[in-house]
């Protein structure tokens, strides 16, 4: 999957925050809807500028991002 084709940045665009190309559809609206168990069919429906291949490019995204050598430190919840 190529995401580069489907995501852009650009300070123009929701002040430079990853959007589908094309749209101001943000890539984190797409992966918090799937995170709370929204299907991509549902988001689909819900955002008829999107396809299927947009919204695995916004998820290939977020996998290569948090591939970076960052660490994010994760706060224990009791």
């Amino acid at each position: 999957m190529e995401w580069q084709k489907h995501i852009q940045s650009d300070l123009k665009i929701m002040m430079g925050k990853p959007v589908i190309s094309g749209t101001r559809i943000p890539v984190d609206l797409i992966l918090e809807k799937l995170s709370t168990g929204e299907t991509i069919e549902q988001i689909l429906e819900a955002h008829p500028r999107l396809n299927h291949e947009a919204v695995l490019a916004a998820i290939a995204f977020a996998v290569e991002t948090l591939r970076a050598d960052v660490v994010y430190p994760v706060k224990k919840t009791a």
